[in-house]
């Protein structure tokens, strides 16, 4: 009989002690099997949050976190293996772009990926607008598919890192999401549980990122590059501008048919300099490439010669889905009402705020306002000018896809909300914001600032 005990551990932590490796190990593996209560671990929680965590302590959350069910171990079955990660905006569907790009260029990738999380979009909400998409997969279903096909995409197994799910179920409603490491231990074990040899994390930052300023990405940045780098798994960490929505598709089946337009090469500029640059970093850290010059070349290359659009479609194929949809996205699900929103009055769009879109996007259907909503994945937002445009009064500004007259009507007023205009010129701010790599990282310290969101884009 162990003699450690909860209340210990939580008067420790709360007093500002740092916790030695066993003492988490046990902690988590005896609420995996419900031998403490949920107000016991939501008191840790808590503790955590007040007073952080040191790096040494938060490698052992995540290791215990992810040890706490299965483990796929992709990187000893198929090597080089990457996964890319993003926390997740509004209008990101750069994993439908990256993911098969990479996987053209000979560098496999295994990505199990979330659904939305409040305003911002998750991969399997997208790619389930795909008629016959499956995306619960078991684990010998996504390896195999990952053998032939040279990449999978899933739904994320509940069976990897059970202790997260219940964790973070935890969380939600004790408010202890705020802490960067509980949030670098969440995303970081259902990474190391899957396995990947090279992982690829988009930390967005901005108005529509649940991280606002670019301190608390990059601390957050710095924790999960040094998790993932201890545990043996090369990772860095790029981060991105969410001040506006990425590209102009803000809505599932929306976000499918530009996430083809990209690979077609005929994408938003945004979205296409994201993509090439993540693709880019992957394939310089596998060493499928030289450097980021020569997988940004190769990157582009597969675009153009519509590789990775074959990749996709292939995948789309052997999961079951419908792949005429992505060799002609106009047969995606189409909302019945579309309706313009004009322009209200002459001037340069000076921002978009990338939240409130989102918000709008969540109401029409495109979004969960309560945990287990359906999803309607045909509606959603095309943005028809961006940051930096100048527009008249009455011209075009947005595209509503709704499901009735009277909801395109309702999202008017909170959609023109989202907008700020100026008379005078006005420029985008730069959409990379640099990187995080084992290279770049600062000195250990106390991870304990606040922040908010584990989302899986």
């Amino acid at each position: 009989m162990s003699t450690l005990n909860a209340v210990e551990l939580i008067r420790k932590k709360r007093d500002g002690g740092a916790l030695a490796s066993a003492e988490i190990d046990w902690l988590v593996a005896a609420y995996t099997r419900d031998e403490v209560p949920d107000y016991q671990m939501a008191a840790f929680l808590m503790a955590v949050v007040w007073r952080g965590m040191t790096p040494p302590e938060t490698v052992t959350l995540t290791r215990a976190m992810a040890h706490s069910g299965e483990h796929l171990r992709l990187h000893e079955r198929i090597t080089p293996v990457a996964d890319k990660h993003s926390t997740g905006g509004v209008g990101d569907k750069a994993t439908l772009v990256v993911a098969p790009l990479v996987a053209a260029r000979g560098l496999p990738v295994a990505k199990m990926s979330g659904r939305g999380l409040g305003h911002t979009g998750g991969t399997v909400d997208k790619l389930e607008a795909i008629p016959g998409m499956r995306m619960d997969l078991g684990g010998e279903a996504f390896l195999a598919l990952l053998l032939r096909h040279g990449l999978a995409l899933a739904a994320q197994s509940s069976a990897l890192a059970p202790a997260d799910g219940k964790m973070y179920a935890l969380r939600d409603v004790t408010a202890t999401i705020d802490s960067i490491p509980l949030i670098a231990a969440s995303i970081m074990s259902k990474k190391l549980a899957i396995g990947p040899s090279h992982l690829l994390l988009d930390v967005k930052v901005g108005s529509g990122a649940f991280l606002k300023t670019r301190r608390e990405a990059r601390r957050l940045a710095e924790t999960m590059v040094r998790i993932g780098e201890d545990a043996g798994v090369r990772t860095v960490a790029a981060l991105s501008s969410m001040e506006q929505p990425l590209g102009r598709a803000v809505g599932n089946a929306l976000e499918v048919a530009e996430a083809v337009a990209v690979l077609r090469g005929e994408g938003p500029e945004d979205v296409t300099e994201l993509c090439l640059h993540e693709t880019a970093l992957l394939l310089a850290m596998a060493g499928v490439a030289a450097d980021e010059a020569d997988g940004h070349e190769r990157a582009a290359r597969a675009i153009a010669s519509g590789e990775g659009l074959a990749k996709l479609e292939e995948v789309v194929a052997a999961q079951g889905g419908d792949a005429t949809r992505i060799s002609d996205p106009a047969r995606l699900p189409r909302a019945p009402w579309r309706e313009l929103v004009k322009a209200p009055a002459a001037g340069y769009i000076a921002g978009i705020d990338a939240e409130r879109v989102g918000h709008v996007a969540v109401h029409l259907g495109a979004g969960r306002l309560r945990n287990g909503d359906a999803i309607n994945h045909a509606v959603g937002l095309v943005l028809l000018a961006k940051v930096g445009d100048h527009l008249e009064a009455g011209q075009p500004l947005v595209e509503i896809h709704a499901r009735s007259e009277a909801e395109a009507a309702s999202a008017r007023a909170p959609l023109l909300a989202a907008y700020r205009w100026s008379e005078a010129p006005v420029s985008a701010s730069p959409l990379l914001l640099g990187s995080v790599s084992r290279e770049t990282l600062s000195g250990d310290g106390v991870l304990g600032d606040g922040v908010s969101g584990d989302g899986d884009a």
